[in-house]
Parts: C-alpha cells; structure tokens; sequence
C-alpha cells in the first residue's frame, strides 16, 4: 500500500506541475481513490489500537507471570510498525487533500 500511495502522489504532483487539465472524470476517480485510502486508513487504525489493547494486556500479564513477558517484547515491536504505518497513511491522506484542494481550486 506504501508504494501505490506513494506512485499516486507523485503522478498528481507531476500533472500539477506541469500544469495539466484535469477532466471532471479525472477529479471524481482521484477523489474516488482518497476514500479507499480513508478507508485503508480506518481499518489500519483499529487493528493498530485493537493491537495495542492486547500489547497492555500481555505486559498486565507479564507482572503476574514471567511467561507473558515474551510475547508482549515482541508485540511491543510490532506495535511500533504499526503506528509508523499508520502515521504514514495520516500523513499521506492529510497531503492527498492538499493536493485535491489544488485539483479542485484550477
């Protein structure tokens, strides 16, 4: 998904600079493919705060029984991949306005 984000943004910001006319069906597919990554954006949101529960629930474990400690160091790992991907949907999404906003504005 990094890399699909990433190839769309720099099509958009190129056809901006070079000053290309979008048509009405070109802005209604770009807007279309911001709400599949709104939502690709949710879903990675909840699985991120629904990993998170777990990771506090394996470390309240881990106080009681030595055992729980090694999956909760491993999730606590994986955690914070999942909040840098998630940081990096945020961030891409919130510049995917940006440049629908400059779409819309010619």
């Amino acid at each position: 998904m990094r890399s699909y984000i990433e190839k769309f943004i720099k099509e958009l910001e190129y056809k901006l600079k070079i000053k290309h006319t979008f048509t009405p069906n070109e802005k209604v597919n770009i807007k279309n493919k911001i709400v599949f990554f709104q939502h690709e954006r949710l879903i990675h949101l909840l699985v991120t705060l629904f990993y998170a529960i777990f990771t506090i629930a394996f470390l309240a474990l881990g106080m009681i029984s030595f055992i729980f400690a090694i999956p909760f160091f491993a999730m606590i790992i994986f955690l914070i991949f999942y909040i840098r991907h998630y940081f990096f949907l945020e961030n891409a999404i919130q510049y995917l306005y940006i440049l629908y906003d400059k779409i819309m504005s010619k």
